[in-house]
């Protein structure tokens, strides 16, 4: 109740200089604008809706693939666009079942909230379209603009069941200098441990040229090899696609790790067309890079990735030395930035 009434008493809009966060309602979904006037960027966020960022608008257009009208045909035809989050996991687990400080907890497919893949493995968690997001802050100051909404887990006895892991997830979306930062916190709430393997899988697109013209730069040196499963098996290889890669010469669907960091930390990674670029920059907890560029779709998606694909289960098996976890009582921060340029 204490979160829902904050809500209720945020103003409609605050504005400050350059920045603006605007609550507005767009066919009967709640919805948040944030804009930078000097660099004609905007993000359009529905917190009901996955908390999915639906559109970033760069002088207008926008950057992300949405096939709908608007957040409502989302509500009602649930698809995977725009910037879903995945946890408490993402990508696939092997089985319907995990490991987690050594102990096994198993899926319950009665429940009806896990998705499959086309192998019928759980896949990408169970918040992709959750309306269990509150929004809790909606404001712009001199220097951004941002909108910050929290999920409570602990509270949905259908995600407990699935994940028994108590925590509370924050996700912030702000706008500062021509740039899309989005920050997710997790707090464990729980008294032991908890794995983190969480992700997001956004969808980007250029209109300046052709699909298959697109160029892309891979951040990475280790191409992790895939079962026909698309699970890891725990064999590396360098990278052997040029730099840049064209995507007329191949589709994409590749895991990488040992990411190429600047000395600020972070992974660069981007697309770009004639003159439009859409980079993604990696914080230091976003470990390892999904790339998705299917044959004949007009988008491409650059995934931030807190760890390999069935992490939990590979973990276990001594496979995957790298997993990351949030101690009883503990934290876990990290950000991925979004940054166009050239529209």
């Amino acid at each position: 109740m204490r979160t829902a009434a904050l809500a209720l008493l945020l103003p409609l809009m605050t504005t400050a200089a350059n920045y603006s966060a605007r609550r507005t309602e767009v066919d009967g979904i709640e919805v948040v604008t944030l804009a930078d006037a000097e660099h004609h960027l905007e993000v359009s966020i529905a917190p009901p809706i996955g908390n999915m960022a639906y559109e970033i608008k760069a002088h207008g257009k926008n950057i992300l693939w949405f096939p709908f009208h608007s957040p409502a045909d989302l509500k009602a035809q649930p698809t995977l666009c725009c910037v879903p989050f995945l946890g408490p996991w993402a990508n696939r687990l092997d089985e319907d079942a995990f490991w987690a400080n050594g102990k096994k907890y198993r899926l319950n497919p009665d429940l009806g909230n896990i998705r499959r893949d086309s192998h019928q493995k759980p896949i990408h968690g169970l918040l992709n379209f959750s309306p269990a997001w509150a929004l809790v802050a909606a404001e712009a100051d001199a220097r951004s603009a941002w909108a910050t909404s929290r999920l409570e887990f602990w509270k949905h006895p259908e995600m407990m069941a699935q994940f028994p892991f108590a925590h509370t997830i924050t996700m912030t979306y702000r706008l500062r200098d021509g740039e899309v930062e989005v920050e997710t916190s997790l707090e464990n709430l729980s008294a032991e441990p908890m794995p983190v393997a969480i992700g997001y899988h956004p969808y980007f697109q250029l209109d300046d040229e052709p699909r298959e013209q697109w160029k892309v730069h891979l951040a990475a040196r280790d191409h992790l090899l895939l079962s026909n499963l698309l699970i890891p098996t725990g064999e590396r290889k360098p990278v052997e696609f040029a730099d840049p890669h064209s995507l007329n010469v191949s589709q994409l669907d590749d895991v990488f790790g040992d990411l190429i960091r600047g000395d600020d930390g972070r992974a660069r990674f981007w697309v770009e067309g004639k003159k439009q670029r859409i980079s993604v920059t990696y914080g230091p907890k976003y470990t390892v890079a999904v790339v998705y560029a299917p044959a004949a779709r007009e988008f491409i998606c650059f995934e931030p990735m807190a760890a390999i694909t069935d992490a939990f289960n590979l973990a276990h098996a001594g496979v995957y030395k790298e997993l990351q976890s949030v101690p009883a009582g503990g934290q876990w921060k990290e950000s991925f930035w979004i940054t166009p340029s050239g529209f």
